[in-house]
């Protein structure tokens, strides 16, 4: 999957404060979200945030 820095990704899971839309803050093995939310950021394994993605919602458009 080709995550960029800043782009913005929908989950299949809506965070405690009722979002589901994240922006991706650093790529790697590891990627760090932060909900566009409430702020709160969180770092996970790149495997575990790719199955948790339900699509990405980039500048120019959507991709699924």
């Amino acid at each position: 999957m080709d995550l960029k820095l800043y782009d913005k990704l929908e989950l299949k899971r809506t965070h405690p404060c009722g979002s589901r839309e994240w922006e991706v803050l650093r790529v790697g093995m590891d990627i760090k979200l932060r909900c566009l939310g409430c702020g709160h950021e969180i770092m996970a394994p790149r495997r575990k945030i790719e199955k948790a993605i339900r699509r990405i919602i980039t500048e120019e458009g959507e991709q699924e």
